[in-house]
């Protein structure tokens, strides 16, 4: 059976997740500032709890972002390194994805409307509907200001909102929506259930080709010389 490792430290969480013969073992905890020392003592936390080796993982997913700056930096390294190391493909996952299927995993939601806040009065913004147990995308994700947000044209039906975006902006997204969890965060589990799809699907990437996905274009970039 499929062994693959998932990690996130887009946001405020930290998680890891690892399916194994059937079997999830994960680690999750909402430490900001504390991703860098945290990641890969959890990472062997749950491989000793599963009782398997690294080289046993045959593939390794993250959240690829939208998210904070540095913690994309992070995630990208860790999984870059190991899979370097282990010869393993990796699989990116949207972190509003993320957030999106957490939210009908844990509230039974069916279509998701998620709003990171991405600070500088703006949200990371992305629709999503339950297909499958599988949350897909309508539309398109992208960085703007809360007013700015809106369902797609081909919306129908109740939606869900999820995100700290909801959270910050309370009263500036003016999207009709049936309930809400304002400080739901990705969580690596989550992150495991949409990267099994795209194991199965092929979608996986060597890891050179990893890359954060941060939206905005303005980003902490090294000033020219």
């Amino acid at each position: 059976m499929t062994t693959l490792l998932a990690l996130d430290t887009a946001t405020e969480a930290c998680s890891v997740a690892l399916l194994h013969n059937g079997q999830v073992f994960s680690r999750y905890a909402v430490i900001p500032r504390l991703h860098a020392q945290s990641i890969l003592p959890m990472i062997s936390q749950v491989l000793a709890e599963a009782g398997i080796a690294k080289t046993a993982v045959e593939a390794i997913a993250f959240g690829r972002g939208p998210g904070a700056f540095t913690g994309l930096r992070i995630a990208v390294g860790v999984v870059q390194g190991l899979a370097f190391a282990l010869k393993c493909p990796v699989l990116p996952v949207s972190n509003l994805a993320a957030i999106a299927q957490r939210a009908c995993r844990e509230q039974g939601a069916k279509q998701v409307a998620v709003a990171i806040d991405a600070r500088m009065d703006e949200v990371y913004w992305g629709c999503y509907s339950l297909k499958d147990g599988e949350v897909h995308l309508q539309g398109l994700e992208a960085v703007l200001a809360p007013e700015r947000a809106e369902l797609p044209r081909s919306a129908e039906g109740e939606w869900f909102a999820a995100g700290t975006g909801w959270h910050a902006y309370a009263g500036r997204i003016a999207v009709p929506v049936y309930g809400s969890d304002r400080q739901l965060l990705p969580h690596a589990e989550d992150i495991l259930t949409l990267a099994q799809g795209m194991w199965r699907r092929g979608e996986a990437i060597c890891a050179q080709q990893a890359q954060p996905i941060y939206l905005r274009d303005q980003v902490a970039t090294p000033k020219q010389s």
